[in-house]
């Protein structure tokens, strides 16, 4: 089979977005060789670097026109292009398919990671709604099927785009593989070393946004009076702003923000934490608790939504504005050495089912249906 993806946030992309991408490329790769997987890209500078892909071929915008005009290349015109490569199946990996494909008669598949931007509209600038509207929309109602990173998102495609419900499937994402493994101890100290990284740290790891909600782990460490370092990384928004207010305003000190941080380092990461505390209001599905779980680390997330899908039986669930149940939560955790134990095995328990061979052999089922 002769499978093409939209492959940009793969090679563009450090976030979600772009570790869906990489990781869906990957775990398909290594577990159907014998595919042939053709990744579109629009332009050759400045990529990230993968080397975990078996079998592909990068496909880049050859004309003048395209290469100048790579976003509507990507958007519009894609279709000729799959055409001649004799695509079997083309995978939208973010929320989008060009809107040429059916025209093309090109057999296709979308997943919707969330549609926040219609749930929380006042968190976006009205023109990205409406041209994240049009995308996803059209993809859902185009596409030979839908695939929902979660059931809270399949609930929210059939509510705001009227999608048959036997039209969405359900695969769960999973996390980079590097997280399977066990750091050890020559490679803790290596950590600890170069990111001078304390004995006993809480941790959060995300984008450093108002829906992500750090501003509350600050605050409960604060009000708390909880005498353990706070651990931060994660990109940057203007959001940063009010969290140095904050901390300014009460000279907290022991909080850190690491930036820039190669996946590679993160499992280890992870794994020294003492508690990884993920307050988001909403997400999709929770990549970061799932790497918490597959390092043994006890897990405190938000309740409803998404968020008991990746996070388990295992986890701690708060309200993510009530700053007393995490502070309570934290504390619980941090003085049951029992409590911890259950929650690291459980917990790993639970991110098993996650493993790239289930999302693999998940995924394909999908592609069979629309084959």
């Amino acid at each position: 089979m002769r499978i093409g993806f939209d492959a940009k946030r793969a090679y563009f992309n450090y976030s979600g977005l772009g570790n869906y991408s990489r990781n869906t490329i990957r775990y398909l790769s290594n577990r159907f060789p014998d595919n042939e997987y053709y990744l579109y890209i629009p332009r050759k500078k400045n990529q990230i670097q993968n080397g975990g892909f078996k079998n592909h071929t990068l496909i880049y915008p050859r004309s003048w026109k395209d290469r100048n005009l790579s976003s509507f290349w990507r958007s519009y015109w894609l279709g000729e292009q799959l055409v001649r490569d004799g695509i079997d199946l083309y995978h939208g990996l973010s929320n989008e398919i060009p809107f040429d494909i059916k025209k093309n008669h090109i057999k296709s598949v979308v997943s919707i990671h969330d549609l926040i931007f219609l749930r929380f509209p006042e968190w976006y600038k009205p023109i990205d709604r409406k041209i994240y509207t049009r995308k996803a929309k059209f993809a859902c109602t185009n596409a030979g099927r839908v695939i929902a990173i979660s059931e809270q998102t399949r609930a929210d495609i059939i509510h705001y785009f009227g999608i048959p419900e036997e039209n969405i499937d359900v695969v769960y994402q999973g996390c980079d593989p590097v997280f399977y493994e066990k750091a050890n101890d020559t490679e803790r100290k290596k950590l600890r070393e170069k990111y001078k990284l304390p004995g006993s740290y809480l941790l959060y790891v995300g984008t450093i946004e108002p829906r992500k909600n750090l501003l509350q782990v600050i605050k409960a460490r604060h009000k708390g009076n909880l005498d353990i370092p706070l651990l931060i990384v994660g990109r940057t928004t203007p959001y940063i702003k009010e969290i140095h207010e904050y901390i300014a305003e009460h000279s907290l000190e022991n909080i850190i923000f690491l930036k820039d941080v190669p996946n590679e380092d993160l499992p280890g990461i992870y794994q020294m934490a003492d508690v990884f505390i993920y307050p988001s209001r909403f997400e999709g599905f929770g990549i970061p608790i799932l790497e918490a779980l597959f390092s043994r680390t006890p897990v405190i997330t938000s309740r409803g939504g998404c968020f008991a899908e990746a996070g388990g039986v295992a986890s701690t669930y708060i309200n993510p504005d009530n700053t007393d149940e995490l502070i309570h939560a934290i504390r619980d955790i941090l003085e049951n050495k029992e409590l911890q134990t259950e929650m690291q095995e459980k917990g790993y328990d639970h991110a098993m089912k996650f493993k790239e061979e289930i999302i693999a052999d998940n995924l394909m089922e999908v592609y069979r249906k629309i084959l």
